[in-house]
């Protein structure tokens, strides 16, 4: 999700002490923390074992990042440390679609990491080939099948599998990851000019209760809107922007065949938490107060890339996520490298 070029725009501004990269760098400093153990498993059910494995996954792409933004070595040594204790995890023992979960939330996290550490000097090559291993044994497996819960979870394997692709340099788990994000793209992301949603994996032949029964269906609707916009719906629009910013950095430009889906959907749900009130579209009627640290990245890609104008993602970014948002999962700071 990172390029070359953006995280050296970004040490430069930290390097001045510009904000709000520099007090965000000071966040994501508080979550590399020292000396954390390898997981030798999880078992996705029990809640101790995943909070655990998202400390450790968090401190690992924090160690990176700071090294890669500030050239602190001992954050470097730390990150490679961590990654070479990932090397030797033998997978997820939960049994569940909770297991793919899992495993996109911490992919996500860990491909980004890797990719960012693969130009470390100390970094030696069958070190990082044991990384390589590590992900097609223990995280492809629940990567490759998209789960048949809601979208969310379908668009954070995507997310991984596209950040660990990169990473192990996969063309195949690369442009299956591609293919999948186009296709829940679809069905997750309404356009009215598109019709009904098509079906997928999950629905239950019923789009309606799939989608949990929208009061109006309008541009920008995602499937998990009316379940809940304070959680889901921002899981799933943060994991399928990542997804595509991860393409475009390959060349593959998914955000131009889905920018009406992606547009909309970040006004409709801005607005949504700006105001408060679901803008009609559910039979609830309170949108939530909780808002996560995502946006940026489509922000910066739809705005600063192409010059188009999301006034009430703009205004949400500005007043609530900077101040305010809630990092979680692979929802990681985003303001820290995607903010202009």
């Amino acid at each position: 999700m990172n390029s070359a070029e953006r995280l050296d725009a970004v040490a430069a501004r930290v390097a001045k002490g510009q904000e709000p990269w520099s007090s965000t760098l000071r966040e994501v400093t508080d979550l590399a923390v020292p000396r954390l153990d390898a997981i030798a498993h999880i078992d996705s059910r029990v809640r101790a074992e995943a909070q655990a494995s998202k400390r450790l996954a968090n401190s690992t792409y924090a160690h990176a990042l700071v090294w890669r933004l500030t050239g602190s070595e001992r954050h470097g040594r730390e990150a490679l440390r961590l990654l070479d204790g990932w090397a030797g995890f033998s997978g997820f023992t939960g049994g569940t679609d909770q297991d793919k979960l899992l495993a996109g939330w911490l992919g996500s996290l860990l491909g980004e990491a890797a990719e960012i550490m693969r130009q470390h000097p100390r970094w030696k090559a069958r070190r990082k080939n044991a990384l390589q291993a590590m992900f097609r044994r223990s995280f492809y497996p629940h990567l490759v099948q998209a789960s048949a819960w809601n979208g969310n979870v379908d668009l954070t394997q995507v997310n991984a599998l596209l950040a660990i692709a990169v990473f192990n340099e996969d063309r195949a788990a690369f442009d299956l990851g591609v293919e999948r994000l186009e296709r829940r793209s679809i069905a997750y992301f309404y356009l009215q000019s598109a019709g009904t949603p098509p079906p997928i994996d999950g629905d239950g032949g019923n789009i309606s209760a799939f989608w949990f029964h929208p009061v109006r269906w309008v541009d920008g609707l995602t499937q998990e809107t009316c379940r809940d916009n304070g959680h889901h719906a921002q899981f799933g629009l943060a994991s399928a922007l990542h997804a595509a910013e991860i393409a475009w950095n390959q060349g593959v430009d998914v955000y131009a065949r889905q920018a009406p889906r992606y547009v909309a959907a970040m006004e409709l749900l801005s607005q949504q938490l700006l105001t408060g009130d679901m803008q009609g579209t559910c039979a609830n009627t309170a949108a939530t107060r909780n808002i996560f640290d995502t946006f940026e990245v489509g922000f910066h890609h739809f705005h600063h890339r192409l010059g188009m104008e999301l006034p009430h993602t703009q205004r949400l970014i500005i007043e609530h996520v900077r101040p305010h948002g809630v990092s979680e999962w692979n929802i990681f700071h985003e303001t820290l490298t995607h903010a202009e």
